[in-house]
């Protein structure tokens, strides 16, 4: 608390305070400078705040500096000492007071860690079958995307116009995913396009709770997180590619009767929802990529005639087949 001086104390005269000691208040005391006793009572006491004044000398204008020595009460004494230490921002249990406040998002984390775990599981079988990791890597993945979908719609409602809704977010997308193959015999490939996007988001939130642990926590951690984000377009990238080339080999493998035809017609239905995707577009990107690829190969002169028609057929049907695309501005 820093002392108050009226305009007269400021104006207190050389000749009463050269070498004296005179009391302001009853906690408040004015020293010269050249007073030890006082000022080192002062040093030594840390109930007492000591502030330089200086005071004008009405001989020859000097100035000479004083100590305004405070004496602080006992409760502004037990205030200091009892007022409470600023809380450390990093630490074990700053991460699990962030933990409770985020509930669903650490849930988020779980799950899709969880797909994580099952995955490499149904690759390489420690613990367990790899016949039911596979369908509990798909269960993770639906978990993961009910919350997110609740996330993004929290209040359900009996109408078309929320059902439409519904159908534009991406995690509805990927739940009808899960549950397209949940009833189907196990093909490894569908499990890539899963396994990539929970290692997405997960590497994001993980760093978060590295970061509440310490600026120097998990370096190794750290390090794999930053590789996976410098990589991430690569990666959203590649899912596209998986969603892509799974529609042929579903059709393949329903001709050898590992597949039904109610399969292909909802994943078909699921495509056309992930190509006119308005948060991830890569979908839309990779088709038209593999069109222009598609169409400079049939182009050549050395690409045979009967390529060239089939190749030509093939793009008008799948662009017959393309969803509009509803932009923002649409909406």
């Amino acid at each position: 608390m820093q002392p108050m001086l009226s305009p007269h104390h400021r104006r207190m005269s050389w000749d009463h305070h050269l070498q004296l000691t005179r009391r302001i208040s009853r906690d408040t005391t004015v020293v010269a400078a050249t007073d030890p006793v006082a000022l080192m009572d002062g040093l030594h006491d840390p109930s007492v705040f000591i502030e330089m004044v200086n005071l004008q000398s009405p001989m020859a204008g000097r100035r000479n500096s004083f100590c305004v020595v405070q004496r602080m009460s006992e409760s502004e004494n037990r205030n200091e000492e009892d007022r409470p230490q600023s809380q450390p921002s990093t630490g074990l249990n700053v991460l699990t007071a962030h933990i409770g406040r985020n509930k669903v998002d650490f849930a988020l984390w779980c799950t899709r860690f969880a797909t994580i775990i099952f995955t490499f599981n149904y690759l390489i079988p420690i613990f367990g079958s790899g016949y039911n990791m596979y369908y509990k890597a798909l269960l993770a993945n639906s978990a993961t995307s009910a919350l997110r979908l609740h996330q993004r719609l929290p209040q359900v409602q009996l109408s078309r116009e929320f059902i439409g809704k519904v159908f534009i977010e991406d995690s509805a997308h990927y739940l009808l995913y899960s549950m397209i193959f949940f009833y189907s015999p196990p093909v490894t490939w569908v499990l890539l396009p899963v396994f990539l996007f929970a290692l997405l988001h997960i590497s994001s939130y993980s760093l978060g709770l590295i970061e509440l642990l310490g600026p120097n926590a998990l370096g190794v951690g750290r390090m794999a997180i930053g590789i996976v984000e410098v990589q991430s377009v690569n990666l959203l990238r590649t899912i596209a590619f998986s969603e892509i080339f799974l529609f042929p080999m579903l059709l393949l493998s329903f001709f050898s009767g590992r597949s039904s035809l109610m399969t292909i017609f909802v994943y078909y239905r699921f495509l056309t929802l992930r190509y006119s995707s308005r948060r991830n577009p890569y979908t839309r990107n990779t088709f038209g990529e593999l069109r222009f690829l598609v169409e400079s190969y049939a182009q050549k002169p050395s690409c045979p005639s009967i390529i060239r028609n089939l190749v030509s057929k093939l793009v008008a049907l799948i662009s017959r087949l393309a969803p509009p695309v509803i932009t923002a501005e649409q909406q």
